[in-house]
């Protein structure tokens, strides 16, 4: 599944490309996971503003509105001078005066939604129980640890639920907790907070190497010019179980939390 760095990185391969277009047309192929909430018609003739990101969403400044693009669990967007025909998994194009825009996506879990702006219920329902950007300067120790003093379930699965800090995934919960020395099972509340401060610069630096990296690609990820992601050829624990730890060479273990796969070192995270 597409997280943050993978959105960030498509996000940085057609954001400047796209601004200032004019668009032409629209087209919608089959349902995706929520309604566009217009016409498709309706947003020829607007012009595309910038391109943001907030999570996993990556937020398409229109002159009239905004559209809010979600890749779901295996979605792609592609942006190229010309389009080739749809296939059966492209689902949304947005034709523009700079380029088209493409939307490709196996398991019709992504989404396309159009919005007045950010204030409107359809951006409010999908945006409004987000937590702070890791990547900003909101993302401080003081509130963090404070967050983290207010839940007993374990330290992975109070990162993946991103209503503290939004978009650590899987891949970066894992390897974000190797690299501040905490195991994943660790309940949040007990962290104290040198420890809190470890895991908050460890986010911040698994996160901007995954975005240096290109992201990772997994199975079929690519950015919007087509080229894939490799932060998990230098993965310290993800997706490595049984094999020796980079830092002190004990196997690496793999558990099951929330029903998914959570790595880790039990030497270097002891507790």
């Amino acid at each position: 599944m597409p997280e943050l760095p993978e959105v960030e990185v498509t996000r940085l391969s057609f954001a400047s490309r796209i601004a200032g277009a004019r668009i032409s047309s629209a087209r919608l192929g089959k349902p995706l996971r929520w309604p566009l909430g217009c016409d498709p018609a309706q947003l020829a003739g607007r012009t595309v503003l910038a391109v943001r990101r907030r999570g996993k969403y990556l937020l398409i400044d229109l002159d009239q509105g905004l559209l809010l693009l979600h890749l779901g669990m295996s979605g792609s967007v592609s942006f190229t001078d010309r389009l080739p025909e749809p296939g059966t998994h492209d689902h949304f194009d947005l034709v523009t005066s700079r380029g088209s825009l493409r939307l490709n996506d196996p398991r019709r879990f992504g989404a396309v939604v159009f919005a007045q702006d950010e204030a409107a219920p359809q951006a409010v329902k999908l945006l409004g129980g987000l937590g702070v950007e890791p990547l900003t300067a909101e993302f401080e120790l003081e509130g963090f640890h404070a967050a983290l003093k207010r839940r007993s379930a374990p330290i992975k699965q109070v990162l993946l639920a991103g209503d503290i800090v939004v978009g650590v995934g899987n891949i970066y919960a894992s390897e974000a907790l190797f690299l501040a020395g905490i195991r994943p099972t660790t309940r949040a509340s007990r962290l104290s907070g040198p420890r809190a401060a470890r895991l908050l610069a460890a986010v911040r630096q698994v996160l901007t190497k995954a975005v240096q990296k290109g992201g990772s690609t997994l199975r079929d990820f690519s950015n919007a010019q087509g080229q894939s992601g490799y932060f998990q050829l230098e993965a310290m624990v993800y997706d490595r179980a049984g094999q020796p730890c980079r830092t002190c060479g004990t196997a690496i273990r793999m558990i099951r939390q929330g029903q998914r796969a959570t790595y880790f070192c039990p030497q270097c995270q002891k507790a």
